[in-house]
């Protein structure tokens, strides 16, 4: 069995802070080691049940997060920016599982430090009209690929969000959000273990688990934070102006949704 993980740190147990996802800060420190270990964790269940083959791609802001020499090595490891396909970076037909690690609720919906990939650029990110978080993108992606969701972790937001478009995945809630940047939060050591037990069992039941697809063609449409930021969006000659602060895209796939937004949210670096 091949399994891919895309981890994130916001959904990670004792990461509530925007300062603890953030490169220089000292908060940082802690968290990235926060994240290797969760994502560890999840690799350790699905090899102890049976796993020949784990990739994992590093999916938060510079995508450097992950320590690399403090991973299983049972592990290969994807770090860096930009790559294709972003946060599903490598992902194929020849998996049999997609994972999702320390994912978070999208952007307007509450949770902790909730977005949708960019939190200075999107207030929503919506496709065919349907409010997207990035779970739901990247899983919906995967299934494109013949991909079954198998596990998503994170706070209680994230899996009210994420539940009934994935109803087959496990589910490990980590920490139930108060706020944007508050939680209660099961032990570091307790979110290892569910995160080791849940791999476990996504992996027996990987045989069951069927993709989830939704068939386009699409209309990726994204609210920017800002008319400037719709501005700058709207110069793409394949872009049409739906309002003051939002843009859309036609789109044929999951995978140019998945493009559009990359794109739009590297766009945004020059209006901050």
């Amino acid at each position: 069995m091949k399994v891919y993980i895309s981890a994130d740190i916001e959904g990670v147990a004792g990461v509530v802070s925007p300062a603890q996802g953030q490169a220089g800060h000292p908060e940082y420190e802690k968290a990235r080691i926060l994240m290797t270990e969760e994502v560890n964790a999840a690799v350790e269940g699905l090899i102890g049940a049976g796993a020949k083959e784990v990739v994992v791609n590093d999916s938060h802001g510079p995508m450097t997060n992950l320590l690399a020499d403090r991973l299983h090595p049972a592990a290969d490891l994807i770090l860096g920016k930009p790559k294709p396909m972003n946060m599903a970076c490598g992902l194929d037909e020849g998996f049999d599982l997609f994972f999702m690690v320390g994912h978070h609720s999208m952007a307007g919906q509450g949770g902790v430090l909730a977005h949708t990939t960019n939190g200075f650029a999107f207030r929503q990110v919506r496709v065919n009209g349907i409010p997207c978080g990035e779970p739901m993108i990247y899983g919906l992606y995967a299934g494109e690929l013949g991909v079954p969701v198998g596990l998503l972790s994170g706070d209680d937001k994230m899996r009210e969000e994420n539940a009934a478009i994935f109803p087959q995945a496990e589910f490990v809630t980590l920490k139930r959000s108060y706020g944007q940047r508050a939680a209660r939060q099961v032990s570091v050591a307790c979110a290892r273990d569910l995160l080791r037990e849940g791999a476990a069992r996504a992996l027996a039941r990987a045989g069951q688990m069927k993709p989830v697809r939704w068939n386009g063609p699409f209309v990726a449409e994204f609210a920017m934070n800002s008319a400037a930021l719709a501005d700058q969006m709207a110069v793409l000659p394949p872009a049409h102006r739906v309002d003051a602060t939002s843009v859309a895209f036609d789109c044929t796939s999951m995978a140019e949704v998945i493009g559009w937004m990359t794109g739009l949210s590297a766009m945004s670096f020059a209006l901050r």
